[in-house]
């Protein structure tokens, strides 16, 4: 999908956000056509360019900053100094959305917190993440990943239970709750960008890393709310549905997600236990929840039998929801995962090229994801500042003087 085609096509946002949450919203953006410029510390950049290895062949590129920075210009600024300060201002002005994860009131110093630069651009749609959000008894806490896994109740819910062997808690194989807050930002920045169509102003969006965790509780969140008991840690077992987990087969493990009675049904069929899908403790879902602790083990014996991909084949065949555990290599040689294009590779200055996981979004079957890597550090500072005015003198004098 062309540049010029895309939702956001005219849209400028200025990322002073680093590490994860912020620049995930930034790169969704960016995907969907907007002018995303990265602003970032002279000399060291974002935190996350240093966290490797690995490193991207050819440079000093971490694979865990080129996750999240895809289709942005990078542009170098040091807003501690009243030159920094002023920079990002004029930036500012310019744009028509801001993303920022610092600390609650950390900008204020600097003159760039959302009541100084709504005063400069009324029209700015201010987005702020944090740990805790704008107003809340932790605000001055400062916000990670793991700690607001825990804290959000998500490892209460991960991990087999206390009484296994391995049990305890557990957190995401991936920042979960980093990943969730910059999608809900992308959303809300869309919100606010369709509702100053109308009015003219922007806003200030309040994004707490804590709120998401707690919003994405989803079905967890409610079993608690609707019955006040506290829900327990399952292992790979589904506390509403039943059969849907993991087993081991006669080579290794596969899932099995069995949706309703009469997927059931077919499974117990291709399983030659007819006798359980009759049985009254496991013909309904509601049942088989009640008394999942004699039905498991039944199902557990019988697909030790085969292996993993004699069972895939023949629930495939009748249509029963299953699927095998995939490690990454496997994931990124699967048919599907190259049929939709998910593995991407786009040019890259020091490396010559950079493979790079697609955005999932595809409107009239063309990907959205940006075309450009991304960026070195400073890679667009020149081009950046010269579009607002900065002359090539005044460059270089901020240059020589470190603010740039």
């Amino acid at each position: 999908m062309s540049t010029v085609s895309k939702p956001l096509s005219g849209i400028k946002v200025l990322d002073i956000s680093r590490v994860l949450a912020g620049p995930w919203c930034g790169q969704m953006l960016a995907d969907m056509g907007a002018d995303v410029i990265k602003v970032e510390r002279p000399r060291s950049g974002d935190d996350t360019r240093h966290w490797g290895p690995p490193w991207l062949s050819g440079c000093t590129e971490s694979a865990y900053y080129l996750c999240a920075n895809r289709g942005k210009r990078s542009v170098t600024v040091d807003m501690a100094k009243p030159e920094g300060q002023a920079l990002i201002k004029q930036l500012a002005a310019q744009s028509d959305v801001l993303l920022e994860n610092f600390k609650v009131g950390g900008l204020k110093q600097y003159g760039l917190d959302y009541a100084s630069l709504k005063a400069l651009n009324p029209a700015l749609i201010y987005c702020s993440i944090t740990g805790f959000g704008q107003e809340s008894p932790y605000a001055h806490r400062a916000g990670y990943d793991f700690m607001i896994q825990a804290m959000g109740g998500i490892m209460s819910l991960t991990g087999k239970p206390d009484s296994e062997p391995g049990g305890g808690p557990v957190k995401s194989g991936v920042a979960f709750t980093d990943i969730f807050t910059g999608l809900y930002a992308a959303n809300a920045v869309l919100a606010a960008l369709y509702q100053r169509r109308d009015t003219g102003m922007g806003c200030h969006i309040d994004l707490a890393l804590m709120d998401v965790q707690v919003g994405v509780l989803a079905n967890q969140a409610l079993n608690y709310l609707t019955s006040g008991q506290v829900p327990q840690r399952l292992g790979n077992s589904h506390p509403n549905i039943v059969p849907y987990q993991a087993f081991a087969t006669a080579d290794g493990h596969m899932i099995v997600a069995v949706g309703n009675d009469e997927q059931f049904n077919r499974f117990c069929q291709v399983l030659s236990l007819e006798e359980l899908s009759q049985d009254a403790r496991f013909a309904t879902n509601g049942a088989r929840v009640n008394h999942r602790d004699q039905l498991v083990p039944l199902l557990a014996a019988a697909l030790t039998q085969r292996s993993t991909d004699e069972w895939l084949a023949l629930f495939e065949a009748v249509g029963v929801p299953c699927g095998p555990i995939n490690t990454l290599d496997r994931v990124f040689d699967d048919p599907h995962v190259k049929a939709r294009g998910l593995r991407q590779t786009l040019p890259h200055p020091q490396a010559g090229n950079v493979d790079l996981v697609a955005n999932p979004i595809r409107i009239n079957g063309e990907s959205i994801s940006a075309a450009t890597a991304p960026p070195g550090l400073g890679e667009h500072t020149e081009h950046v500042l010269d579009e607002i005015g900065i002359t090539a003198e005044q460059r270089q004098m901020l240059r020589e003087a470190g603010i740039i």
